[in-house]
């Protein structure tokens, strides 16, 4: 069933390492990539491959629109140099790197989906909660997955943020998500209130 309002939905985890090769991670992440488009919505990633490749290919094989922000320069730099698939529908070459590339992948997205991950994921998840996006984490999907409670509470003494959402049934987490997007339909701060758009950072 397609959810009323087009959302775009970054899907950020591990792009190497050993959660890409366990079949219940890369299980997850073709459920996720399925909802995602059965839902009708758009699939983001960062043109990497790993547990968000095998979501977009998921999207894809199920009628999805699905759109890559590249750290690379070209086309030619993202395939030989990086050793990315192209594999998008459409492909942004930021020429950034991975660290600028996070915040361009981020921004461009409604709201994120973490599936495993590691240093790198951590680095998105840290980007969105600071800028107060909607996230949803795929729990018992190795890597990260299951320690972002304590990150956020045990080790930075911040609040997990009511915008954030967890789940280890990928259908379950995206509907979970559409609910707390209409809740709270702008970014939030950590601390829960509504981020306006004149206000700088606090």
């Amino acid at each position: 069933m397609k959810h009323r309002r087009k959302l775009k939905i970054g899907v950020m985890g591990s792009a190497s390492g050993p959660q890409t090769e366990d079949r219940v991670a890369r299980q997850k992440a073709k459920q996720l990539g399925t909802e995602i488009a059965k839902r009708g919505h758009i699939c983001i990633n960062g043109a990497c491959p790993g547990l968000p490749h095998e979501a977009l290919l998921a999207a894809k094989a199920h009628g999805g629109m699905t759109i890559g922000i590249s750290p690379a320069f070209s086309e030619y730099e993202h395939i030989n140099e990086y050793l990315s698939p192209a594999d998008n529908d459409i492909i942004i070459f930021t020429g950034m790197g991975f660290m600028e590339r996070d915040i361009i992948n981020i921004r461009s997205s409604d709201a994120i989906v973490i599936i495993g991950g590691g240093i790198g994921t951590l680095n998105e998840l840290t980007i969105a909660y600071d800028e107060g996006r909607s996230v949803g984490v795929v729990t018992n999907s190795g890597g990260i997955s299951n320690s972002i409670p304590f990150v956020i509470e045990g080790l930075c003494k911040r609040k997990v943020p009511p915008n954030m959402v967890f789940d280890d049934d990928p259908k379950k987490l995206i509907i979970k998500l559409e609910r707390i997007i209409e809740e709270y339909p702008l970014p939030i701060h950590e601390d829960g209130r509504v981020k306006d758009a004149k206000e700088g950072r606090g």
